[in-house]
């Protein structure tokens, strides 16, 4: 595959989950892509859809939630439609994820050094070994010190940060052609939050990976994304490069994200710029647009249409009645 190629092309995704409230819409429509080598930021409040979209694309939603709909063609092949054997071949090994939460991700009653060398055993024949001595090289490229003597530890036994970097080493075992990384700093002090994404950086850089990077912080989206994907209840609301999305953003939420960062010029009293009103219930979305109960430039016509993902002129796409005709403030 060239670097002009596409690796993931996500068409029409839906993502369901059955709740005693009704049909809550995780994920609906979701279109993107994502060349090799680029790294795309999925953005969006808390409930905006950005982590069951990644799970989706691995095919790691469990009931009550399920796929209902769409296409995510990896290579050329749709993920959706493959066997469970399939998907297992490929994923930690093609296709990697680094996921939210180390502690709860990692097994407590298996060895650090076990966990990430399962992916090696698996999917690339080595030997226990092959396997111990390529896991420590592992653990050594991801900043763990005494690696030798760590393999043997058990995940209580690690840091917050150092958990994450076992995450991380195991995620890139297998050198994945894709990585997902979802919320890869959260509950990180700001230091080791700026180790880890450097981390991250160096290694996609050095495997050529293609990154799906999942946050809230657009912060980090600002110094890790070539592409920016910005969404809301379930859906995609403005897409484009990380340059058009801060410097000429067309959809009021995006504005109102960008508008709510704190930023080093601001005076320490200065008071924060929140977005009003909280996200909608999934399972009782308002009509037509769904940000038009928070938004601060809504028309009536935005409470019946439902706006679709337009490409605006020199600017991102957006899905706004109101971005099509002129710039949004």
């Amino acid at each position: 595959m060239t670097s002009g190629e596409t690796l993931l092309e996500v068409r029409g995704l839906c993502t369901e989950f059955k709740t005693k409230a009704g049909i809550l819409k995780a994920v609906d429509g979701v279109t993107f892509s994502l060349l090799p080598g680029r790294t795309v930021g999925i953005v969006g409040e808390s409930g905006s859809g950005k982590t069951v979209t990644a799970l989706s694309i691995m095919r790691l939603v469990d009931l009550p939630g399920r796929i209902v709909a769409g296409e995510v063609n990896y290579k050329g092949r749709d993920l959706l439609k493959l066997s469970e054997a399939e998907i297992e071949a490929l994923r930690g090994d093609e296709i990697a994820m680094i996921f939210q939460d180390p502690m709860t991700s990692l097994n407590p009653v298996f060895r650090i050094g076990r966990q990430i060398a399962e992916g090696l055993i698996t999917h690339q024949g080595f030997n226990e070994h092959e396997a111990r001595r390529q896991t420590i090289e592992l653990m050594s490229q991801v900043g763990i010190p005494e690696p030798e003597l760590r393999y043997d530890d058990y995940p209580h036994q690690f840091s917050g940060g150092m958990r994450q970097r076992v995450l991380i080493a195991g995620a890139i075992a297998c050198e994945p052609a894709l990585l997902i990384a979802d919320e890869p700093t959260t509950a990180l002090d700001v230091t080791i939050q700026t180790q880890i994404l450097k981390l991250i950086r160096s290694i996609q850089r050095r495997l050529g990976s293609a990154l799906m990077l999942v946050t809230h912080d657009l912060g980090v989206v600002a110094a890790m994304a070539d592409d920016v994907v910005v969404m809301y209840a379930g859906r995609i609301v403005e897409c484009g490069s990380v340059e058009q999305i801060f410097h000429h953003p067309r959809h009021p939420y995006t504005q109102g994200l960008l508008r709510s960062l704190v930023r080093l010029e601001d005076a320490r009293d200065s008071p924060l710029n929140p977005i009003p009103g909280l996200p909608p219930n999934l399972s009782e979305l308002p009509t037509g647009c769904s940000f038009h109960p928070r938004c601060p430039v809504a028309e009536a016509r935005c409470r019946v249409d439902v706006p679709v993902l337009k490409s605006t002129p020199g600017a991102t796409s957006a899905a706004c009645l109101l971005a099509s005709e002129t710039a949004v403030s």
